[in-house]
């Protein structure tokens, strides 16, 4: 198993390489940072001075190579470099081991890695509730609708199920925040945009736990169809088994049996699904966030891409992509834990 683990960490290596070098030649080209960095009335000598600094005189094989310097956890650094550019790590010499270095926002000239750590337990946050939400709801749908098979209840379930895996989750966000934050906000008191945090002229920064319902329900209503439908047809092969009908003879009660033999070993492949989706709901919060104005990495990006905040958007891509292979690999192990019949390769 250790060596299984060893050779899926080696190729969630070689993705995040295929990632780094995507991200910095896909953002080459698009405008001058130098001018971005300074604004439009800067003057040439300054302009030349900005290009010095961030190394755009040099070629573009020298300029990644500091890239990747940058965002490696092995690097090499003056004791001059580590100071100005707030480099984490062990140093030996010059080189060392240290945290991934993002680069400065053009726009507020803070580290990227701050900006992203400001932002990260928003998403995080609206992650896991969208999941608990998705959870408990898709395994309760699933279960009634195995056990309620071709009635009213199991249709319903497995066509709501199919709406919920058809519809985007950006058209979905629009047309929960126009109903619940717009046309009976008098009814639900719910907002029709909000972040965790609001500030408050008098208050000052006030908690608001409301706003996280729509974008949860939102970013939670895909993996809760797909949920449902695992769970129904992983309970429909369990309670088929012979010792599931070998356990009604014994008398127990059908709700003995149900939530305490057939659902404990129809949950394999839900806890896959809940691992596996868990990362994709990163991605996914992008538009969400953006649609309900929720302050995480998604809002965060897509006002980086409008203000051409390269270094901003390069850094939250590979967070995301940092994230989506420790979340496979965990997955796996989980799964291989879980099932002993599964074993990784």
């Amino acid at each position: 198993m250790l060596h299984s683990i060893i050779k899926k960490i080696l190729y969630g290596l070689l993705v995040m390489a295929g990632v780094v070098v995507i991200v910095f030649f896909l953002f080459q080209g698009f405008g001058d940072p130098a001018r971005l960095v300074i604004g439009q009335t800067g003057d040439s000598a300054t302009i030349k001075n900005i290009r010095k600094e961030l190394a755009l005189d040099k070629p573009k094989w020298q300029q990644f190579a500091l890239y990747l310097n940058d965002v490696s956890p092995i690097g090499f650094y003056s004791k001059q470099e580590r100071t100005e550019k707030n480099i984490k790590g062990i140093f030996v010499g010059n080189a060392g081991i240290k945290l991934p270095y993002l680069r400065r926002s053009y726009q507020s000239k803070k580290n990227v890695s701050e900006i992203l750590a400001e932002a990260l337990p928003q998403t995080a946050l609206l992650a896991i509730s969208a999941m608990i939400i998705a959870v408990v709801f898709g395994i309760f749908l699933g279960v009634i609708a195995a056990v309620k098979q071709n009635t009213w209840l199991d249709t319903s379930s497995v066509f709501a199920s199919v709406v919920g895996i058809s519809a985007p989750s950006f058209f979905m966000g629009i047309v929960l925040a126009y109903l619940f934050g717009f046309v009976f906000s008098h009814y639900t008191g719910l907002p029709l945009t909000g972040s965790l945090y609001e500030i408050d002229a008098f208050g000052g920064k006030q908690l608001q736990l409301k706003n996280l319902l729509l974008p949860a329900i939102t970013l939670g209503i895909r993996p809760l169809a797909i949920i449902t439908q695992l769970t129904r047809s992983s309970m429909l092969d369990v309670l088929n088994q012979d010792y599931i009908r070998t356990a009604y003879a014994k008398g127990l009660s059908k709700k003995v049996i149900v939530f305490k033999h057939a659902l404990r070993n129809a949950l394999n492949p839900v806890i896959t699904a809940i691992t596996g989706w868990f990362a994709e709901l990163l991605a996914g919060a992008f538009f969400v966030e953006y649609i309900f104005g929720w302050n995480g990495i998604g809002k965060l990006t897509v006002n980086a891409l409008e203000n051409v905040d390269f270094p901003v958007v390069m850094g939250s891509v590979l967070l995301t992509a940092a994230f989506f292979v420790v979340v496979n690999i965990l997955s796996d192990i989980l799964y291989s834990l879980i099932d002993p019949r599964i074993k990784l390769e």
